[in-house]
């Protein structure tokens, strides 16, 4: 099997892994819509236009509702499909009609307790049963990322790794933000063999960040590009701050604080580790610089979706552990900095420590 095709064991490892939260919880049966918890479950990529559907039995057994043909490979035991679009015209109610088509499957099984995600299904009242709310406990199984999963975004990272490479030979004073964009993202598809599914959020120059503009580059600005792109659903979130011709004093100084986070990140995080102690240890160094503030998270968990769990970031109280990949994003900013700057790793917890997954240059 390539290292990239969809690992159907891996799939149905964590449909057994949902089976023993579902025993937990008293569960005859749960659905899923959202793509992130689909692909999972069941393998499949789905274009963000096209809604499919799936349902998993307490018995193992998993339906799958996959817009208007079977998908090649699937770890499903049933694959149904819906029309989704109507001489090439997508359908506005795909949510409904992948809904009829999974009733008309489930039609006589009468579950008495069907775990539904509250974003995606408030209203599968026709199924009959009560309806439970597992949104949240499908983010915490999700925490741990499986072999596979590991492999999209370790191959998500290296896009991000060669786009940065691009980078650093093409800033320079006049570029503009849209060229520049068009050159990364083309790095990044160059890497992959295939389309993007996602592109990131930061390519502005001296600014914190934001989509590009149509602006040039300055000398002696702070480029901050913050890339995520995402691999067959898998993303990639990291980032690193170039300077436009040289960097001053300044900004050099600054950069040794942002650098200081990071050292501090991989000598102290490890299972158990409070992510919200660890964003109060940054703050407090990032606080010594003599220059700019730092004013957002440390950083977050990533995987089929931007921003997972663990938060590093003081509104919530979560705690390492092991198998979950995550970001850490020191940053600086102040008008005499030119913009600021952000560098921002990716690391996987392992049972003592982390292991570093971006080993690009950090220099500006």
């Amino acid at each position: 099997m390539s290292t990239y095709e969809i690992d159907v064991e891996a799939c149905r490892g964590r449909q057994r892994r949902l089976i023993a939260e579902m025993e937990r919880r008293g569960l005859d049966l749960v659905i899923v819509g959202e793509k992130q918890n689909i692909q999972w479950l069941a393998g499949p990529h789905f274009m963000w236009f096209h809604e499919a559907v799936a349902a998993l039995s307490a018995h193992g057994r998993l339906t799958l509702v996959a817009p208007n043909d079977p998908p090649e490979v699937a770890a499903a035991d049933e694959v149904l499909t819906y029309e989704a679009q109507w001489l090439s015209t997508l359908r506005n109610d795909q949510r409904q009609a992948s809904s009829e088509v999974l009733l008309e499957a489930l039609s006589g099984r009468a579950p008495k307790r069907v775990g539904v995600e509250s974003s995606t299904f408030g209203g599968l009242r026709e199924l009959g049963g009560e309806l439970i709310d597992i949104e949240a406990d499908l983010y915490v199984l999700r925490r741990r990322k499986d072999t596979d999963e590991m492999a999209f975004i370790k191959k998500a990272i290296a896009g991000t790794g060669k786009m940065y490479e691009r980078a650093r030979e093409i800033i320079k004073p006049g570029i503009s933000e849209l060229e520049v964009f068009s050159q990364l993202q083309a790095a990044a598809v160059a890497e992959f063999g295939e389309v993007t599914t996602a592109s990131g959020n930061d390519y502005q120059c001296g600014t914190p960040g934001g989509p590009p503009r149509d602006r040039k580059a300055r000398a002696g600005e702070l480029y901050i590009l913050d890339l995520g792109p995402a691999f067959r659903g898998y993303f990639a979130d990291n980032c690193r701050t170039i300077a436009v011709t040289t960097s001053t004093d300044e900004q050099q100084e600054a950069w040794t604080y942002v650098l200081k986070v990071l050292k501090h990140v991989e000598q102290t995080v490890k299972p158990g580790k409070s992510a919200r102690e660890l964003f109060q240890e940054a703050q407090a160094i990032l606080a010594e610089a003599p220059l700019g503030v730092f004013y957002h998270h440390l950083g977050h968990g990533f995987g089929l979706f931007p921003h997972e769990a663990p938060h590093l970031n003081p509104h919530w109280d979560d705690t390492f552990e092991a198998g979950e990949v995550f970001t850490a994003e020191p940053g600086l900013y102040a008008p005499e900095l030119k913009g600021g700057m952000r560098l921002e790793n990716n690391y996987l917890v392992t049972k003592d420590g982390v292991e570093l997954l971006t080993d690009f240059p950090l220099e500006l």
